[in-house]
């Protein structure tokens, strides 16, 4: 056994040797292979199809929704609420009647200013015989004066009290004055202690309880809240990196959890000059309207808004990171793009990596304004074609094309696994083949 061994192992080296050499040859072929491949084959999974479809440059944010229309019904006067004559979803009329409280102490305040009232004008009929009377007076002693019959003294007592008693007669009928107004005050109180509905709308809730005491002293009790729910208001809150692409007069659209994709559409009305701010992120309210006939909107919903910054419709379509910006072009876009994630552009993957040349995705400056570009074109032939384009409403993802690409062209995209070795071979950043880029667009 031992020779067996001995004779055997000699050759160890050599297999081992021979092994290493064909891996080595295998391999050098396989790369040789690789690199001397057409451009064709290289790039084949590495294209895009100029496509027609829509296209939207949006800012998102949340918001709620609350009704556009609504007031809190409270109580004037104080007192035990005895009845209320609604429940929380009834519809109701301006004018109808909502609740009550018990009027009896109001009720008596007026019954008192009404006996007082009487009271005063029974005097001011006594007073203005008093002043008949003194007016008489006044006459017959001017007159006997006149025929020196009576002294100057029995004239000039007649004279004062006639003036005393027009003077009566004036504070009688300030009182009255005064106290009708007492009355109308009392009177307009007894009315309170019925409640109406101020404005036609949908009971959205009821805060006081029957047999609940209501203090409107120190301030007015809520009572219940109207509100007319056939137009709602959708409060957003946009991020400062995003409130300079908001204008007033936009087009605005959002969904609600559980509406299946279901689009309500409106105009943006109002931007609020003065933030929020919550954990040290500034946010400004944006408010826009939108009609809600069948009530399938409700108040506190939340919504997904999406603000429309710039759209079109049936265009080329390429992908964004297909697109190489002037240098220009590339610095604006970068400043647009740093805010972009707060409340920005609709949920999409950052832009693409860069490879070879600098590249930069389209959405970063997409506002509609048309600007130019360059694409790398796959031609039928397998060689590849440079042109400049004209590009119109972009975003994250995808940059309308306005000129230089036709229906059915294949541009080429970027990739980093193979930028390298790509740009080695054509100095021009050309991708290579890659795990995350084998998929046909």
């Amino acid at each position: 056994m031992s020779k067996t061994n001995s004779k055997h192992t000699p050759r160890r080296p050599w297999l081992s040797g021979l092994t290493l050499a064909i891996l080595l040859a295998a391999g050098g072929y396989g790369g040789w292979r690789y690199y001397q491949a057409p451009a064709s084959q290289q790039h084949a999974q590495l294209t895009a199809t100029v496509q027609r479809g829509d296209l939207e440059n949006l800012v998102t944010a949340t918001g709620a929704l609350q009704p556009r229309d609504y007031v809190d019904v409270g109580a004037q006067v104080s007192g035990q609420l005895t009845t209320i004559h609604v429940e929380v979803g009834d519809q109701v009329r301006e004018g109808d009647l909502l609740a009550e409280i018990d009027p009896t102490v109001l009720q008596a305040k007026v019954d008192s200013s009404r006996a007082q009232l009487r009271n005063l004008k029974a005097q001011l009929e006594e007073k203005q015989s008093q002043l008949t009377l003194a007016g008489l007076q006044y006459k017959r002693q001017k007159n006997l004066l006149a025929e020196q019959a009576t002294s100057t003294d029995s004239f000039q007592t007649a004279e004062a009290e006639l003036r005393s008693a027009k003077a009566q007669i004036e504070a009688l009928k300030a009182q009255i004055d005064q106290t009708e107004s007492t009355l109308r005050g009392d009177e307009a109180n007894l009315g309170y202690a019925r409640i109406y509905a101020p404005m036609s709308g949908t009971v959205v809730s009821i805060s006081a309880r029957k047999g609940q005491t209501l203090n409107s002293n120190q301030q007015a009790p809520v009572i219940l809240q109207i509100a007319d729910l056939s137009t709602m208001t959708v409060q957003t809150q946009v991020s400062e990196a995003d409130i300079s692409k908001l204008k007033v007069g936009m087009p605005v659209y959002f969904t609600t959890l559980g509406s299946q994709g279901r689009r309500w559409e409106g105009t943006l009305r109002k931007v609020e000059p003065t933030p929020t701010v919550t954990n040290n992120v500034v946010l400004y309210n944006a408010l826009f309207d939108v009609p809600n006939p069948r009530g399938a909107l409700m108040t506190q919903m939340t919504a997904q808004v999406f603000f429309v910054v710039a759209a079109a419709r049936d265009v080329l379509l390429v992908p964004a990171a297909a697109l190489e910006m002037s240098a220009p072009r590339r610095r604006e876009g970068a400043a647009a793009g740093n805010g972009a994630g707060r409340s920005g552009d609709k949920a999409a993957p950052a832009s693409a990596p860069m490879a070879g040349g600098e590249r930069s995705s389209a959405g970063m400056a997409g506002g509609g304004r048309p600007h130019p570009a360059r694409v790398r074109v796959l031609k039928a032939d397998g060689s590849v074609e440079e042109r400049t384009v004209e590009v119109g409403v972009t975003n994250r993802i995808q940059a309308q094309i306005l000129s230089g690409l036709n229906e059915g062209e294949q541009v080429l995209l970027p990739n980093v696994a193979g930028g390298s070795r790509s740009g080695q071979r054509s100095g021009a950043g050309a991708p290579a083949g890659g795990p995350e880029s084998r998929m046909r667009l």
